[in-house]
């Protein structure tokens, strides 16, 4: 990529992306070519569980259900804000849910007794935000928005350099990073314990380049 197409919209799909999206980064720095508003992590896969799950708890079609999920892509970074869906929980709802959102992936596997992974639910949710990123470039749509793990400074003074909140998409890539807006105290004891652990991952990345 970094030889043949360095302007290239990159989307990294491959897990673990809360490392793989470092290692590409720095592979593409190393080469003079690393442009951060065209390196995505997807992280859609998150988002589309999330919808799913909330509708299965509220008796609600997962269409009418928007859940924001920042972080990362892997167990306790996955952090649904599902005090911003304007849905009430009991703490009961939010520890089942939140686990079930952070591990997921995990369930689908045990299903398929290790034969397999969720398939299909990763083509979807890597389909549409491809078809995200190529409304908005290509197509000159305005007004996208989609969860990516991107470089950001949401977090960036605890140390954080990649960090998953809604972007909106432009002409260019990523146009504007969203903040993670009003949370419950909840969802700050959630992103206290994902930092420490996105901190680990995006080192791996970064020195399995060195």
């Amino acid at each position: 990529t970094a030889k043949y197409s360095p302007n290239a919209h990159v989307l990294i799909i491959s897990n673990p992306v809360n490392s793989t999206v470092p290692i590409f980064a720095e592979t593409l720095k190393k080469a003079g070519v690393f442009n951060p508003k065209r390196l995505y992590g997807v992280t859609t896969l998150d988002v589309v569980r999330a919808s799913r799950f909330v509708a299965e708890v509220k008796n609600l079609d997962p269409k009418d259900v928007k859940v924001t999920v920042v972080g990362g892509h892997s167990g306790v970074t996955i952090v649904p804000l599902l005090s911003q869906t304007g849905l009430e929980f009991t703490k009961e709802e939010l520890d089942a849910l939140t686990h079930r959102i952070q591990y997921g992936g995990d369930e689908v596997v045990k299903a398929k007794n290790g034969a397999g992974s969720a398939t299909l639910s990763m083509a979807y949710a890597g389909a549409r935000f491809a078809n995200s990123v190529l409304e908005a470039t290509v197509g000159g749509k305005k007004g996208v928005i989609e969860p990516s793990f991107v470089k950001s400074d949401v977090f960036a003074k605890e140390g954080v350099e990649y960090f998953s909140t809604n972007i909106e998409l432009g002409p260019e890539g990523v146009e504007k990073i969203h903040e993670v807006g009003q949370i419950s105290d909840y969802e700050k004891e959630l992103i206290s314990k994902a930092i420490p652990e996105l901190q680990k991952n995006i080192e791996k990345g970064n020195k399995f380049v060195q």
